[in-house]
């Protein structure tokens, strides 16, 4: 363990719809017990009482707890409310590090002294809860989707009933009904997520975002969520990783060379609303336009040209947010000139 490290107690929480297993320990050679406590403000304040009773303080102390749904979200603020540092892990990473352990049966006390190794091994970055914006804009666009995947349902549905010979007006009629309303509530949370981001940091990342020809409403509100206002990267490079849109190669020795691929991974939903605003930025871009022209005209898939324009698109998003000036189609143009002189 680091010698250097500012905690001095390590805490692994293995999370559940009703109950959370934790173990902690200061001497990362014990193997403490695990308790077990309820989901609720009582579970909560149980657990603090708890961690009290070893004399550490709460910014002395790290909780690592993994993304289980969203059931580990009250308990994660609930802990940073008081003091404590706590860390977020992603389901995928801890099992591949599970993986790396000579261990066969999982339980959930198991599974929080895993947590605890970690802690004590890897020391991850703390999590900090978003702002109240974050959920202003994220609810939202939940909902929005849930709304569209039940309006294609209905579309889908009525064009199948009057396909036959005989179509009852009544049943049809109760479709267009639910159609009607159902865009029509779609409309007002599209309405609704434009004038979120009213004042603030968001807000400025918000108008800068919108003079990138191609960027929509909804494509930049799931580009503020999904990258908490461009912070959860330092670089385009970073960036294009986290949300799955950098190619990941795939080589070992002169043999394997495997065509490189984006993949399923990293934010999917963020992924998409870039690769359906391709659409329109390769006709109203002209960054997007020239470079998906290009690779189209060298023989590239659509697709592939369409995930390169979006991740092109992201980085463009990325300049004028981190940069915070507007989209200029010839910036490079007057950089290339400026070094001239």
């Amino acid at each position: 363990m680091n010698t250097t490290t500012p905690y001095q107690l390590f805490v692994g929480v293995d999370i559940a719809a009703k109950t959370f297993a934790a173990s902690w320990a200061a001497d990362p050679s014990a193997l403490p017990p695990t308790r077990t406590f309820a989901q609720s403000p009582d579970g909560f304040a149980t657990f603090r009482e708890q961690l009290a009773t070893t004399s550490v303080a709460p910014s002395a102390t790290l909780v690592v707890l993994e993304a289980t749904g969203s059931y580990w979200v009250a308990l994660a603020v609930s802990l940073h409310q008081s003091g404590y540092h706590v860390c977020v892990l992603n389901p995928g990473l801890l099992a591949l590090y599970a993986r790396s352990l000579p261990r066969r049966a999982k339980t959930d006390t198991l599974d929080a002294q895993l947590l605890l190794r970690f802690a004590i091994e890897r020391q991850p970055p703390t999590w900090t809860p978003p702002p109240q914006v974050y959920h202003e804009l994220r609810q939202r666009l939940l909902v929005r989707d849930g709304l569209q995947e039940m309006r294609t349902q209905a579309r889908n549905q009525r064009h199948a009933l009057v396909q036959w010979p005989i179509v009852i007006e009544a049943a049809i009629a109760q479709l267009d009904t639910l159609i009607a309303d159902l865009e029509a509530r779609i409309a007002t949370l599209e309405q609704e997520v434009a004038k979120v981001p009213s004042d603030g940091a968001w807000a400025a990342s918000a108008l800068l975002l919108d003079s990138i020809p191609g960027l929509g409403v909804i494509t930049i509100a799931y580009l503020l969520v999904g990258t908490l206002n461009f912070s959860v990267a330092s670089t385009p490079e970073q960036l294009s990783a986290y949300v799955g849109l950098a190619p990941m190669r795939y080589e070992s020795g002169t043999s394997v060379r495997r065509q490189a691929k984006i993949g399923h991974s990293g934010n999917g939903r963020l992924r998409t609303a870039l690769y359906m605003a391709t659409l329109s930025a390769a006709r109203h871009n002209p960054i997007i336009r020239t470079f998906y022209t290009r690779l189209r005209t060298g023989g590239k898939p659509m697709k592939v040209a369409r995930c390169a324009a979006a991740r092109k698109l992201l980085h463009l998003a990325w300049a004028v947010v981190s940069k915070q000036q507007p989209f200029d189609a010839t910036y490079q143009e007057h950089q290339c000139e400026q070094q001239m002189v």
